[in-house]
């Protein structure tokens, strides 16, 4: 019975707080406020940090021996009171809590339900205290907003004798000829006595049947069992095969009927990282992925369809993984995952800055991930926090300030420190002992450092430091850092973009864009400058090309490496929550940037690339390019030809041909561009092209021939 109607709320204080739980108490003057939404998403609370009071009533009757109030998700912290009297408190805003109120509701038919919902603004950023990740401290949503609220949905459930309190489904093993199945279940029960738990798994129109009994003391019980499948339709990527998922009934029998049940949808299959080298099934993949935030700014006003439709279009853009991005999303996105193959990077909402008291509460949180997470097939790998570093990141134009937070920053990375050290290990043991069939990260972001190789990598060439045509020179220097690269772009600004005020060019109000619409005006000035382009429309425009440009040779770059020693990359980012200038490839309408093109060229299945030209030639100078033919194929492919033209300025061009095989996931060198920079200044347009059976694959690059010198040549976005 899902409690959905009749929602009433006011913003706390100390008088209510002493009053409000009671039934008699008159809430007729209270805001209505919709069942699983956020209080922000209310007019009467829209400008609110609450804490806010809500209250409902309803009328219900027991149906079997116990009853129990169930809240699917509650932001941040709650105290509950059912008909005056004190239930409990809640942690955690994506894990469920459960009540046992089999006395309260046998009592009385008429009912009223009390909460008190905290989600308290951070006091000091470097010391957070709520498990929020990205909701609460993030450069790419809105600082100024609040997530609190009843955000999923509360229920009255009703079960026999014992009920299924938790249950954790996992698969350790999974290939041709068998699958396994692992359970965990803890069981309430009322008195000591003997159940049968059976287990029904379900493809196709297969079904195994489990049965084993198990015997029960009073009180909570821990339970384990294996399930076998023999000749087991596999879970596959959808690069690699078919999306075969299983339906998982698990139910306990006390004197022969059904107390409680639980069912989920699961896949059969195994997956493991070593280096940051994918496998899954036994086979290898190189991992094309994007980081993936909130749907939208508050997770409860985004609908299924969006939630789906944010997946649907990874997958169709070649990419086999979505980071959750440190955050746990809505139930749909793992569905749909689940449903089209694409694998997930599983962050806990922890992002930058811990206080030390959190630890205990993380871990609890990271085991609940793996509860209510744990059977989705689509979820690779667990990551325990994102940048573990005690960052203020708000937006200054003080120099000193800016200092003091690289100065964090680079500390953060080289010398042990509380998040980094003691919190994250936690975290990270906690995931190992609830799931032992994934491979756990502790953290992301973190380079190598003094006793340790480091995770992955986070670069941002050509916004934050350097040149994007400085980064394969840094992965020559530093190989490690290939190995998986989770964080990589440039802000551009979107074509939706009426929230700009752009008719005040150039004079726009940059301290509102910076502050609620995260545009970071220091790396435009940097590299986009704004006083190099006459309108906005131009500045616009060169923003976005910026941002494909550093994407298509960051890509190119990785994908050249691959296995060698790169496993695979998550650009940053995917699609924005709200209205805003991030490095969003779509924005917050879903409207693709320049970017978003160059990511899904970058990532077709097959691709053919030269090394990156120079930005600009002197007549006379060699132009000697390597060329190389990546697949992503499982199958190989004789008989490719590959072309090279070079058309300059001048009307003269230069082309080279090249025959050969290329062999099954394999980065396979053609030959190398040898060609000279003509005597006339003017552009140069190289054109690739690699055909064969089935197969009409292309590329271009651009450059330039000058005059002289080619010191501080620069190629305009």
């Amino acid at each position: 019975m899902e409690l959905i109607e009749g929602w009433r709320a006011a913003v706390d204080d100390e008088a209510l707080r002493r009053v409000y739980p009671g039934v008699e108490y008159d809430d007729t003057d209270w805001h209505p406020i919709a069942a699983s939404s956020q209080w922000r998403s209310n007019d009467a609370f829209a400008k609110t940090d609450g804490p806010l009071l809500y209250r409902a009533r309803f009328e219900t009757a027991a149906e079997k021996l116990r009853s129990w109030l169930a809240f699917d998700g509650i932001f941040y912290n709650a105290d509950i009171w059912l008909d005056g009297a004190y239930v409990g408190d809640t942690e955690g805003y994506f894990v469920p809590h459960t009540f046992e109120v089999t006395n309260a509701l046998r009592d009385r038919r008429e009912h009223t339900i009390a909460l008190e919902v905290a989600c308290a603004r951070p006091d000091d950023l470097t010391q957070k205290r709520n498990i929020t990740g990205v909701f609460q401290h993030w450069d790419c949503l809105d600082p100024d907003d609040n997530p609190g609220g009843i955000w999923r949905p509360v229920r009255i459930e009703h079960t026999g004798s014992v009920r299924i309190a938790t249950m954790r489904v996992l698969c350790p093993r999974a290939d041709a000829t068998r699958a396994t199945l692992a359970f965990f279940a803890d069981l309430d029960t009322i008195d000591a006595q003997t159940v049968v738990v059976r287990t029904t798994v379900t493809q196709g129109d297969r079904t195994v049947d489990h049965e084993a009994e198990h015997q029960l003391a009073a009180d909570q019980n821990a339970i384990t069992w294996r399930v076998e499948v023999d000749d087991p339709s596999l879970w596959w990527p959808h690069a690699l095969g078919n999306q075969n998922l299983a339906d998982v009934t698990v139910e306990v029998i006390v004197n022969g009927e059904v107390s409680d049940a639980r069912r989920v949808t699961t896949g059969l299959r195994s997956v493991s990282m070593r280096d940051f080298r994918w496998t899954v099934n036994g086979e290898r993949l190189f991992v094309k992925g994007v980081n993936h935030g909130p749907t939208t700014q508050r997770l409860a006003d985004a609908t299924p369809e969006q939630v789906r439709r944010d997946i649907t279009r990874a997958r169709d853009a070649n990419l086999d993984l979505v980071r959750v991005h440190a955050h746990v999303a809505r139930p749909e996105l793992y569905d749909e995952a689940d449903r089209l193959g694409v694998l997930l990077w599983q962050d806990m909402p922890l992002q930058w800055g811990y206080a030390r008291g959190v630890r205990k509460q993380a871990t609890r949180q990271a085991r609940a991930a793996v509860d209510v997470l744990g059977h989705h097939p689509s979820i690779a790998v667990w990551c325990g926090h994102n940048e573990p570093f005690a960052l203020d990141t708000t937006q200054t134009s003080d120099p000193a300030t800016r200092a003091k937070t690289a100065r964090a920053f680079v500390i953060g990375q080289q010398l042990p420190t509380w998040n980094k050290t003691i919190l994250d290990a936690s975290i990270k043991r906690a995931f190992e002992h609830a799931d032992k069939t994934r491979p756990v990260v502790a953290h992301s972001g973190v380079l190598p450092h003094i006793g340790n190789v480091g995770t992955d990598a986070h670069t941002y060439f050509g916004w934050y430091h350097g040149e994007e045509r400085d980064f394969p020179a840094w992965l020559r220097r530093v190989p490690r850092l290939a190995r998986f690269l989770s964080e990589f772009g440039s802000q551009a600004i979107p074509d939706n973009d009426d929230f700009m005020g752009a008719e005040r060019w150039p004079q726009l109000d940059w301290d509102r864009l910076a502050h609620t619409h995260c545009l970071q005006l220091e790396p435009f000035n940097r590299y986009v400058p704004p006083a190099n382009y006459a309108t906005y429309d131009d500045w616009r425009a060169a923003t976005q090309r910026y941002q494909a440009t550093i994407l298509k040779h960051h890509i190119e770059t990785l994908r050249r490496l691959k296995y060698r020693p790169a496993g695979g990359f998550a650009a940053f980012y995917w699609a924005d929550a709200h209205p805003a200038v991030t490095w969003s490839v779509l924005d917050h309408e879903r409207e693709p940037k320049l970017g978003y093109y160059a990511l899904v060229a970058a990532c077709e299945p097959v691709i053919v690339v030269a090394e990156r030209p120079r930005a600009a030639y002197a007549a006379g100078d060699a132009i000697e390019l390597d060329v190389h033919v990546i697949s992503d194929r499982r199958e190989a492919m004789p008989a490719l030809r590959t072309t090279a033209t070079i058309t300059f300025g001048d009307g003269s061009s230069h082309q080279q041909m090249w025959m050969g095989d290329c062999a099954a996931d394999a980065c396979v060198r053609v030959g190398t561009i040898n060609a000279v920079a003509p005597k006339t200044a003017g552009p140069a347009t190289i054109e690739l092209k690699t055909q064969g059976d089935g197969l009409d694959v292309s590329n271009q690059y651009v450059t330039q021939v000058v005059v002289g010198g080619t010191e501080g040549a620069r190629m305009d976005p």
